[in-house]
């Protein structure tokens, strides 16, 4: 069943992840206090596949932490690649997909290498904005609205 594995956020630029088993999500902040949530655009929550993650990870021959994609949501069992202006629902929340979340160097600054595997069938995730705000926590279902 598809659902959430992980959250986590950043309090501000280039500033660790923290994760978190709950968080509120708003049009103020974003993912908790994420700092990246504080602007209403369309990157105002990122979503990452633990499907995707595992296929770059395998590609590298290198198991990283989730956490290192920068992402603040981690998900279970939807296919992502191509889903722009769909909704996902994750418990009462609600996003828009408003496309996919394309690697940049930064992730080589994690991990060489990692940027390259990330830009294959979208395995960097989404970049979303919040439709309808709500409460997430680990566990909670998650469903791709058509």
């Amino acid at each position: 069943m598809p659902r959430l594995l992980a959250i986590a956020t950043r309090p501000k630029k280039r500033a660790p992840m923290e994760e978190c088993v709950s968080a509120a999500v708003t049009f103020e902040n974003g993912v908790g206090s994420d700092s990246r949530g504080k602007f209403r655009n369309h990157r105002q929550v990122t979503v990452l596949t633990k499907e995707g993650w595992d296929a770059a990870c395998t590609e590298m021959g290198k198991e990283l932490p989730w956490t290192t994609r920068r992402a603040n949501l981690f998900i279970v069992g939807i296919d992502l690649q191509g889903t722009t202006g769909k909704h996902l629902q994750i418990g009462r929340l609600k996003l828009e997909i408003t496309g996919e979340l394309e690697p940049c160097n930064r992730m080589d600054e994690q991990f060489q290498g990692l940027t390259n595997a990330l830009k294959a069938d979208w395995r960097g995730g989404v970049t979303c904005r919040i439709v309808e705000e709500g409460q997430v926590k680990v566990s909670d279902p998650v469903q791709l609205l058509l």
